[in-house]
């Protein structure tokens, strides 16, 4: 392997004025540095990350961690994070929960280790107390999808209640009056938090709660979904329409309607939640409540990155963003049959 000394003796100069050539151009002549960059790429040198990470105390990556990497929204919120590191040299270490705090706590200890330049996170563990660690390390840490008080991080989240209440508000207008709530499990705020928007929805409209039927699965994914459906079609007073938490639960719920022979949007509406792409190229394009993902990803890189380059002292004051969700309303929802 190549080595820094390798590089100065061909150039003849000093280790320094290669380091320099490389970290602080402006220490060194445009003559030198030019000889310097040739030689480099003469000898195929390439820089030690680890040596550079030790004199400046964090690498050059930023962590995403994620609930489930197989859902796209968290897809669009990664190239929105990657969008901020690729602006400003950095690249993206993304990891996958699975929902599971023990596989968080590990994921975050190997980004200590790795002193990552900070953090963003949607927390498996809800009481957030896997971060601990983190702060008392200085890696600054943003919190993803999720809302936090000011006095613990910054945040970036949709309002999930006002996006509850844009589903089953819809639906409540085209005459639903028997309405199935699927969701994930009740440890999700955001879960939560949708199922409190659409109870808002219906008290608003003068209905009782109790014209809302929650049927709770373990994983806000497909597999759920279709397991659900036979479940709710069984329910002794069947919904005619369906507000699911998420779209790919709301896609696996399409799947056993069709299979069962139940029309959509004629006989069940659907509303999903996250209006990821495959939500318009479905069958029967479903009806969802917009996430801004991309915008969610580059908002939290932003603040991750002004923390790391600003302490709280310096200017640095923790945000919490919260954006406003959009109803997309598709083929997937129709009035109730009369």
């Amino acid at each position: 392997m190549v080595s820094i000394k390798d590089v100065a003796e061909r150039a003849g100069v000093s280790v320094a004025t290669v380091s320099n050539s490389l970290n602080r151009p402006d220490r060194v002549s445009v003559s030198t540095r030019a000889r310097v960059l040739a030689v480099i790429e003469e000898l195929g040198y390439v820089r030690s990350e680890s040596a550079r990470q030790l004199r400046a105390g964090h690498s050059r990556m930023l962590a995403l961690l994620v609930l489930d990497m197989a859902n796209p929204f968290f897809v669009d919120v990664a190239r929105g994070v990657e969008a901020v590191a690729r602006e400003e040299g950095l690249g993206v270490m993304l990891c996958n929960s699975g929902q599971d705090p023990e596989a968080e706590a590990l994921y975050l200890s190997l980004f200590a280790e790795q002193r990552v330049r900070g953090v963003l996170v949607t927390p498996a563990d809800v009481t957030g107390a896997n971060l601990d660690s983190l702060r008392r390390q200085g890696i600054p840490s943003v919190f993803v999808d999720r809302k936090v008080s000011s006095e613990q991080a910054c945040s970036v989240a949709v309002d999930d209640v006002a996006g509850g209440a844009l589903a089953v508000r819809h639906l409540v207008e085209r005459g639903h009056r028997r309405i199935g709530f699927l969701t994930g499990p009740a440890s999700l705020p955001q879960c939560r938090d949708r199922r409190a928007g659409a109870l808002a929805a219906l008290r608003e409209a003068g209905l009782d709660e109790e014209a809302l039927s929650v049927l709770e699965v373990p994983a806000l994914d497909v597999a759920s979904g279709r397991d659900a459906g036979e479940r709710l079609l069984g329910l002794p007073s069947a919904p005619t329409a369906v507000f699911c938490a998420n779209d790919l639960l709301a896609l696996g719920l399409l799947q056993a309607l069709f299979a069962a022979g139940v029309r959509v949007p004629e006989e069940v509406s659907l509303v999903g939640y996250d209006d990821i792409e495959f939500a318009a190229a479905a069958a029967v394009p479903l009806t969802s409540v917009r996430q801004p993902a991309f915008r969610i990803g580059r908002k939290a890189a932003e603040l991750v990155l002004d923390e790391t380059d600003r302490d709280r002292a310096a200017g640095h004051v923790h945000q919490q963003v919260i954006y406003e969700p959009e109803l997309v309303v598709r083929r997937s929802s129709s009035p109730a049959a009369r």
